[in-house]
């Protein structure tokens, strides 16, 4: 899977400045709510030195990346689901996302004006969970709209559909999200074509002003909370890599937010990287942590997966202290693994498969 990741929040906390500083395109950023209409869309290289290292040792003619694509959407308010602002029909653009970006405004700036007139990290989070729940109900009560009919008609999977929508609906309007329900390995069978926002995993990016940076940690209320500056980390778009280092050296900042957002999202969704060497190309790909390889075959090609036949695997830090392929397999170190291997992070894989 290559990752997608939805930009929400309300409108001039820094979504677009972020969402620059991400993907290093221009889009608006202007002081005035709504200004970001269409989506802003970006697909952005995972930075893994890890594949850097086994295309030094390997040399093959092409090394293609994973990819990451980051959507932002225009700012929500409150009420938005009764049509305040531009409503919330701009969530839709979200629904096929893995996960949820919520920028946080915790900056202090009276030439840039905040929608409820003052800044307030926990009611803000608050408005847009709501506004998040709201959206879900609304998907909900429409899907039961034709399930009902069917249930009543006596067909038995309708049947079960409405009572986990019913379940679903129920809690929702107790303000509690989807990936909080309890809900049987049936239940999220039953709800699985409808991408529910709720049910999303949400990192926190809480845009604070560059003066705090050095005392950020007091913004980090737990571990998908992210506290950063959208605006300095703007400025590097415009700096070489060595300026920008050294710049983010000044505020006890390792790597900009880019690498630490993707950190932070792979964490987050439970998932670990592969790589694959075919045809003299070295690939990284994406995959949820536990799964076996016919899982990772099927994320290059089905037919790879529905001609399996073998795989070789070697981790990367035993490919790298080897130093070669070569010496890898005179010292047995490639092992063969079938269809029931579980994939770990960093495993490096040459498919066999009848084609």
């Amino acid at each position: 899977m290559s990752l997608s990741v939805g930009i929400i929040g309300l409108p001039n906390v820094g979504k677009s400045t972020l969402f620059t500083s991400l993907t290093q395109k221009r889009v608006d950023a202007s002081n005035y709510p709504f200004c970001t209409i269409e989506p802003n869309i970006g697909k952005v290289k995972v930075p893994d030195k890890r594949l850097n290292k086994i295309s030094k040792l390997l040399n093959p003619k092409e090394t293609i990346p994973t990819y990451i694509e980051f959507v932002d959407i225009a700012g929500l308010i409150k009420g938005a689901h009764k049509g305040e602002g531009l409503g919330n029909k701009f969530l839709s653009q979200i629904r096929k996302t893995n996960a949820i970006l919520e920028v946080v405004r915790a900056f202090q700036n009276k030439n840039i004006s905040h929608v409820s007139g003052n800044v307030n990290i926990s009611n803000d989070i608050e408005t847009i969970k709501l506004e998040l729940i709201f959206s879900d109900i609304e998907l909900i009560e429409k899907a039961l709209e034709k399930v009902v009919k069917l249930a009543n008609s006596g067909d038995k999977k309708a049947i079960e559909k409405k009572e986990v929508l019913t379940k679903l609906k129920n809690n929702l309007e107790q303000g509690r999200p989807v990936r909080k329900i309890s809900l049987d390995k049936k239940e999220k069978e039953k709800i699985k074509e409808f991408n529910f926002l709720t049910k999303k995993p949400i990192i926190y990016a809480i845009n604070i002003n560059e003066k705090d940076l050095k005392n950020r940690n007091k913004y980090k209320k737990s571990n998908n909370f992210i506290p950063l500056s959208a605006k300095l980390e703007k400025e590097l778009v415009d700096l070489n890599k060595k300026e920008a280092i050294q710049y983010l050296k000044e505020y006890n900042i390792e790597k900009p937010i880019l690498n630490r957002l993707i950190k932070a999202t792979y964490k987050i969704l439970n998932a670990i990287s592969f790589f694959t060497t075919q045809n003299n190309i070295v690939q990284s790909w994406t995959l949820k942590k536990g799964s076996n390889i016919l899982k990772a075959a099927e994320k290059i090609h089905s037919d790879i997966k529905t001609g399996f036949i073998k795989a070789e695997v070697i981790n990367y830090n035993k490919f790298i202290q080897l130093g070669s392929e070569k010496k890898a397999r005179e010292k047995g170190d490639i092992r063969t693994e079938g269809k029931d291997y579980i994939v770990k992070d960093g495993d490096i894989i040459r498919f066999h498969f009848k084609s």
